[in-house]
């Protein structure tokens, strides 16, 4: 089974090498640009569940009068 793999990518790789540059950067933007994009997006995920796993964020009980900003009105002399 690694043999006919490595038999076929050996032929994916000749004929990618056969290509004309504008050719293999086109192929490359439409395969390894999303790719990266995915794993990009999987790692970004993956750090996120890991930093409120160990890092969780404090729950806020419900709301009193220490929590409420205090009003401000420009208009009034102090």
């Amino acid at each position: 089974m690694v043999d006919a793999f490595a038999q076929w990518w050996d032929g994916v790789e000749l004929w990618l090498a056969q290509l004309a540059f504008p050719f293999q950067f086109a192929l490359l933007m439409c395969v390894l640009l999303p790719l990266s994009l995915g794993v990009a997006r999987l790692i970004d995920r993956l750090v996120d569940n890991a930093s409120t796993r160990f890092n969780p964020v404090p729950k806020v009980g419900p709301a009193g009068d220490a929590d409420q900003p205090r009003e401000v009105d420009a208009g009034k002399p102090s």
